[in-house]
């Protein structure tokens, strides 16, 4: 088998995010290509949580519902996870959890070799030392990296965790020789060079890319960990880290380092961006640019607070009263997540909009491999001017686009109002200047769709059907085409959803059949196509449970479309 699912699921406080940095680290370290993803409930304690991990000598990228290895940690996890279970999963624990749930169980006392190996409070490590041993991990790469892991520990914690994980270590090369379990995946040299990072790092990064030296936001999941990241790197990188006292507070500040000459940002979700709706709105009075990160999970309100969705799209794309251009970036490959984040500053600056970047909590949550990246060698420009005396923030222009100064750069007057100004930035109520204020303003989108990157098209392009996704669901489409092994099937990937490439029609019109797959309930990049082009998708496979598409369902929901359509 070259590609082996391992699940393994507790209750939150259990440790499971721990087990999963060490295993996926030390995996990585191994050569082995990876991908992990967590699921979890909204609380503190007790639940249950799952995290998969993908273990391939192939590049994997995208969430599975077969487990092979299950390895339960509490008296509920086989329960949580039963609808991925089949006769083949092998399941490892306590004898209480595991008894009668499939034929391929096995006993492992996790405490008890914790406790013989001297605290159970290090079962855990037994937990990453079971695994690496069915694996064949060399174990000396994994006492290493307990070794580095627990560095600010004591001798006493780092040697207790070193031989429990030798404990769980023998127990896995048990199984093995017991012929209880044999999984046998090749190791590549080219994933020692790769970083293993998570969505929210490659957001993070990628703001930094971008010349982020100010963010400004209130912690709300799944967003924070962008917030949290770029405060750590503030010395290295002289950003401005700034948690507000309200999401109001954050854009307005965020707005006001614009404003400056910084380049702020603000991190949030669905109900911390519509507090922000109104500072939107004001962005695009202003004509200054902001760039805003929504990590988008299930609502309305509340909702399902660490779970994920992509159910924020119209929401984005009508937030703010009064019409005023903006861009909407929706990354799904990692790379993209890295570079559309960077490119937001440069087109915010450019074109004195704001720059909407969507991803999810299953994008933000999950850890992927990419390609090295150095951001010390990256350059910016910035497309702010040195003013005059004569000075007009808001001359009327050809293109749209005014001369943006920052107060001190220059002789000039730098006036802005949130009321409707003349040239000068002074409030106005000269009724044909205000329309010929809102044409300015309007007319920066057709130079914005100019430096709209086209979708992707991956397969066949003499296709007759074409799958139609954004953002986060694309590793997962890509996997299910590659399994229908259909040359008339082709996918489009859409990373830029708005404004929409001027090539959309054409590639609409050319297919026989058009579905769309999203997270959400109404379609709503398919409600956007046909605002945009006038054509109506005519398939949708649609999830809005909480959780992301598996490769599987997409697989099962093409497979069903074509029969039913008798192809």
């Amino acid at each position: 088998m070259n590609d082996v699912s391992i699940v393994i699921c507790g209750e939150a406080g259990q440790g499971i995010q721990t087990v999963e940095k060490i295993l996926t680290s030390v995996l990585k370290l191994s050569g082995y290509y990876i991908f992990s993803t967590t699921e979890f409930m909204s609380r503190i304690r007790g639940g249950s949580n799952s995290n998969e991990i993908r273990i391939s000598d192939t590049p994997v990228n995208s969430f599975v519902e077969k487990i092979d290895i299950l390895i339960p940690l509490s008296s509920q996890a086989v329960d949580h996870v039963k609808w991925r279970i089949d006769k083949d999963t092998i399941i490892l624990g306590r004898k209480e959890f595991i008894q009668g749930k499939t034929k391929r169980t096995f006993e492992v006392q996790f405490a008890k070799l914790a406790e013989e190996a001297g605290n159970k409070i290090y079962a855990n490590t037994v937990t990453v030392g079971l695994i690496v041993g069915i694996l064949g991990v060399d174990f000396s790469i994994l006492e290493k990296f307990i070794r580095g892991f627990f560095k600010k520990k004591d001798e006493k914690i780092i040697n207790g965790n070193i031989e429990t994980g030798k404990k769980g270590y023998e127990t896995g090369e048990k199984l093995i020789k017991e012929n209880k379990i044999d999984f046998k995946i090749k190791k590549s040299e080219k994933v020692k060079d790769s970083l293993l990072v998570n969505g929210t790092d490659l957001v993070s990064m990628g703001a930094i890319g971008g010349g982020c030296d100010f963010i400004s936001s209130y912690p709300m999941s799944p967003s924070t960990g962008v917030l949290t990241f770029l405060s750590r790197q503030q010395e290295e990188f002289g950003i401005i880290a700034e948690q507000a006292e309200s999401e109001i507070s954050a854009i307005n500040m965020a707005l006001g380092a614009w404003y400056a000459g910084a380049r702020g940002m603000v991190t949030t979700s669905g109900g911390g961006f519509a507090l922000m709706s109104e500072g939107l709105s004001l962005a695009g009075i202003l004509e200054t640019p902001v760039v805003i990160h929504l990590g988008m999970r299930p609502g309305p309100a509340t909702g399902l607070p660490t779970r994920s969705e992509q159910g924020d799209l119209l929401f984005a794309l009508f937030a703010g009263h009064g019409e005023f251009p903006r861009i909407i970036f929706a990354p799904g490959k990692m790379e993209d997540v890295f570079d559309l984040t960077r490119k937001a500053f440069d087109m915010a600056d450019k074109f004195q909009v704001p720059v909407v970047i969507m991803t999810d909590q299953y994008l933000l949550d999950s850890s992927f491999l990419v390609p090295s990246i150095d951001v010390s060698k990256l350059k910016n420009k910035k497309y702010f001017v040195k003013t005059d005396k004569n000075y007009k923030r808001y001359k009327i222009t050809k293109d749209g686009i005014s001369p943006r100064g920052i107060p001190g750069y220059g002789r000039g007057l730098v006036v802005v109002d949130s009321d409707e100004h003349d040239e000068e930035g002074h409030i106005t109520e000269d009724l044909d200047f205000r329309t010929k204020i809102v044409d300015k303003r309007l007319r920066k989108m057709d130079l914005i769709r100019k430096e709209i990157e086209p979708p992707e098209l991956i397969g066949n392009k003499k296709y007759k059907m074409l799958v139609i996704g954004w953002g986060s669901t694309y590793y997962g489409i890509k996997e299910a085409l590659e399994r229908l092994e259909d040359s008339k099937t082709a996918f489009l990937y859409y990373k830029q959803v708005y404004p929409l490439h001027p090539d959309t029609k054409k590639y609409l019109t050319k297919a026989k059949k058009t579905v769309v797959i999203e997270n959400n309930a109404t379609g709503q990049f398919a409600k956007l196509i046909k605002m945009e082009t006038g054509i109506e998708i005519d398939r949708s496979i649609l999830k809005y449970n909480g959780l992301p598409f598996s490769v599987e369902e997409i697989t099962r929901g093409l497979k069903a479309i074509k029969k039913k359509e008798g192809k």
